[in-house]
């Protein structure tokens, strides 16, 4: 059956990927964007909607039913930011989400873009990792009919595809010609926005053998 989406962040790098992926896939039926900002972008399945915080969704949550999967790319660096300040839109702000996606769509997948390196244990030396693996954590538990944790590494933007952080667009300015040769010496290194797209909608459709996708599994998918 052709699927309802919902996805966070499609303004950020990987999310803009993600939405470009929806819309062109003929089984997916319709898309919901959720976001501080509009993407911009006019298509007939593509409903928008603008929300100063993410994490409250009280005045959105009756468009928010009904829906077959979650894409949940929001997200920010940790550079500079203490724990507390990370942990607060990392955390805090995904698990507000998803509770509320949760209760009204206990049917759901929900895929989170997490990142290479994530620390399940929760006691790892690096800050981001140890936050990011108490919201997988966490999101692992709650009752969605599935939830999978996307942790890429290095991903090439493809299809125009561009960054909103100033220092991510640097990086890849610098770095991205190299990303090619990377991903032909090691194919399984790095990926690209358009795999990380279509993997997620595979996963929508028929789940995972397990709940953590590192980059070998994406590119498989």
């Amino acid at each position: 059956m052709p699927l309802t989406v919902v996805i966070f962040g499609a303004t950020g790098m990987v999310g803009q990927g993600v939405l470009r992926e929806c819309l062109l896939d003929a089984d997916v039926a319709r898309v919901l964007t959720v976001g501080r900002r509009a993407t911009g972008q006019q298509h007939p399945k593509l409903r928008e909607l603008v929300v100063p915080d993410p994490g409250d969704l009280s005045t959105v949550a009756d468009e928010l039913t009904g829906l077959d999967a979650c894409f949940f790319c929001l997200g920010v660096s940790a550079l500079g930011m203490t724990e507390a300040e990370y942990a607060r839109i990392t955390e805090e702000l995904t698990l507000r989400a998803a509770r509320t996606l949760v209760e009204r769509n206990p049917a759901m997948t929900f895929i989170y873009v997490s990142g290479q390196g994530t620390d399940s244990t929760e006691r790892g030396r690096q800050m981001w990792a140890r936050v990011k693996g108490r919201t997988e954590n966490a999101l692992l538990r709650l009752p969605f009919r599935g939830a999978y944790m996307f942790r890429p590494g290095v991903i090439q933007p493809m299809h125009g595809v561009r960054s909103s952080a100033t220092i991510t667009r640097l990086a890849y300015a610098a770095l991205g010609p190299l990303v090619p040769l990377v991903r032909r010496v090691f194919p399984h290194a790095a990926t690209t926005t358009e795999q990380v797209g279509r993997a997620m909608l595979a996963v929508a459709r028929r789940g995972y053998l397990r709940p953590v996708l590192n980059n070998r599994d994406i590119n498989s998918l």
